[in-house]
């Protein structure tokens, strides 16, 4: 019997290091200095240059920037004789922090068209993911390390081969870092640059470098007077501060119980109110979080209580928590930001520095931002998802959220019609799945001629339409009626397909049955749940628009589809998101067919902490 092969080598094969893998939410990005003409010496000199560029350029673009966890920073490295830059960073639960680091990568691939960058995150190649839709049937996962580049402003793939050309260090299987730079530098014109790939995997930064000011809020809170002074110091404090907050557990909670305000590092004592400012990620984790007030801090701002609102006192209540809890954890006692704002406290305690008087507080500034991006009206929500037909009929400043939230929703919709709207996929799945291994290739050959020999398997017969008829049924969405439709695909075998469909009632049947099962268990589990809530009155055109199943009685001529008003379609899409949405939160944070599924039509869903209680 042959041993499992799972890309391990032992050590008598060359072993070359155990495999390695990212961090969850991380990024990392390497930058290679390609140049025959350079000696060794003079590329790392090159590399500092482009390093301080990157400093220049994140100072410039960064100046009132606050990082939801790490900042972008690159590092000059040398391994197996060669130098490079290469840097890490952990953006936690800002997945736009992830975008923010690949739009400065791609500035400075402009700014130095001899360098080539690569990036990874712990999904792996991020930006194919973002692509999926429209990746080449050979770019697959099992390949596609290595092959993918960043260089002057442009996405750029290594090939397997170009039609009536060869690559000469080409090869059809996984790449190495080495042969992929030796593509590079050799035939550099071999690469391709594939503008649909490009144009899906850069669609995110289109938006900035304006939505870099974009994905802050500013908040008036009350906070005592020593916290106001750190604040001031240096604002950027503030995401260490939330985290410790958002992940706190029973015993992070325990200095909080102090009965000496001597025992605290920012006691509520002597309250000021102040214009503070967060990540959007930030503040919608404070704001959504139930926590009721220690002890220590009942009376907290009395004196001012006619002078400030409630929402700044809870607020400044749950940030002064999170320094306190940051401070009093012995596991972040070697982090920078305690460490400085230990020496800022060891400042005032000291006497080498004062507190902040009323008079410089109020010369602060006083910003506060509208909320209304925590908001979703779901009349809006409805609008938005209808716009994917006609982006035109409303107001780019309407809508619920922002606008990324709106764009997201959108593209989950209409990714998920593309999936089951895919001529070109069959049983087998979407095309990406499709290419495999030549290893899996022969071992699903070896198993399927073992299993002929025994004569223990029969052919099993999936019938297309019927599956999509239910995956419809299941998502809200109207069934495709035969023949109401006309398409390219519609002709003489077409025709015999429904002749052999409508002629055999039994399977149907079966079909009917096993769908009906599937769908009772659904219910049960709350990932399928059509019905509008009750007490909640809909117009009858929009009950009409709410498929119920693919039966041949409910399935209507196209003069009525065209007949079915705007609202129709747009309850049908908001049906659609809203269960996609249920079924991938009621997995439970663990694996489950909404996560495959979402995950294959290359849509990446954050954490579900709606369920978390206090702790």
């Amino acid at each position: 019997m042959d041993a499992p092969r799972d890309g391990f080598k032992w050590f008598e094969e060359g072993f070359d290091g155990f495999p390695k893998s990212l961090p969850e939410d991380c990024i990392e990005y390497t930058i290679y200095l390609l140049d025959s003409t350079l000696t060794d010496l003079e590329r790392r000199e090159k590399l500092r240059q482009v390093q301080s560029a990157g400093t220049e350029l994140t100072n410039r673009l960064l100046k009132d920037f606050i990082w939801q966890r790490e900042g972008f920073r690159l590092s000059l490295e040398r391994e197996d004789g060669g130098s490079f830059l290469q840097g890490r960073t952990n953006y936690g639960d800002s997945v736009e922090d992830e975008w923010l680091i690949l739009y400065i990568l791609r500035e400075l691939s402009k700014q130095f068209p001899k360098i080539w960058i690569r990036t990874a995150d712990t999904d792996g190649q991020f930006l194919l993911i973002e692509a999926a839709n429209v990746l080449p049937r050979w770019l697959n996962p099992e390949i596609a390390d290595f092959r993918v580049w960043l260089n002057n402003g442009k996405l750029l793939l290594v090939p397997l081969e170009r039609p009536g050309e060869q690559v000469i260090e080409a090869k059809p299987g996984p790449l190495t870092l080495i042969e992929a730079l030796k593509i590079i530098e050799n035939q550099p014109t071999q690469l391709l640059n594939l503008p649909a790939v490009e144009a899906e995997a850069f669609y995110r930064l289109e938006k900035y470098p304006k939505q870099i000011l974009d994905s802050l809020h500013h908040a008036l809170l009350t906070v005592p007077r020593k916290l106001a002074y750190v604040l001031h110091e240096d604002v950027a404090y503030i995401s260490a501060a939330v985290e410790a907050f958002y992940l706190r557990d029973p015993i992070a909670l325990r200095p909080l119980q102090a009965s000496n305000h001597n025992e605290l590092y920012f006691p509520p004592t002597d309250p000021v109110t102040m214009s503070v400012k967060f990540t959007k990620v930030g503040y919608a984790q404070l704001k959504s979080q139930q926590f009721a007030a220690p002890a220590q801090w009942a009376d907290y701002a009395s004196a001012k209580r006619e002078a400030i609102s409630q929402g700044s006192a809870e607020m400044g209540m749950k940030v002064t928590c999170g320094f306190e809890m940051l401070m009093c954890d012995t596991q972040n006692q070697d982090k920078k930001v305690v460490r400085e704002i230990a020496m800022l406290l060891e400042d005032i305690r000291t006497g080498q520095d004062e507190l902040p008087t009323d008079a410089e507080i109020n010369k602060w500034e006083t910003r506060e931002d509208d909320e209304a991006w925590l908001d979703i009206n779901f009349e809006d929500f409805e609008k938005e998802l209808g716009g994917i037909r006609k982006p035109g009929a409303r107001k780019s400043n309407e809508g619920f959220g922002d606008k990324g939230a709106q764009e997201n929703l959108q593209k989950i919709v209409a990714r998920f019609e593309d999936f089951l709207n895919d001529d070109a996929a069959g049983a087998d799945g979407a095309e990406i799945l499709d290419d495999m291994d030549n290893d899996d290739e022969e071992e699903d050959s070896a198993i399927s001629d073992d299993s002929d020999d025994e004569g223990e398997d029969k052919d099993v017969s999936f019938d297309e339409d019927a599956f999509a008829s239910m995956m419809r049924e299941m998502m809200g969405m109207p069934p495709i009626t035969v023949g109401s439709v006309a398409t390219p695909r519609v002709g003489l075998e077409e025709d015999e397909k429904i002749k052999d469909i409508s002629s055999g009632e039994e399977d149907e049947k079966g079909v009917h049955q096993a769908m009906q099962d599937i769908e009772n268990e659904l219910r049960e589990a709350g990932a399928l749940n059509l019905n509008l809530k009750q007490g909640t009155e809909k117009p009858e055109s929009q009950r009409n628009a709410i498929v119920r199943g693919p039966s041949s009685e409910q399935s209507k001529p196209l003069a009525d589809a065209e007949d079915a008003s705007e609202d129709g379609d747009a309850e049908i899409d908001f049906n659609l998101a809203k269960n996609l949405l249920e079924s991938f939160k009621s997995q439970g944070g663990v694996s489950g067919p909404g996560g495959n599924m979402m995950s294959l039509m290359g849509m990446r869903l954050p954490r579900d902490e709606s369920d978390r209680g206090d702790r």
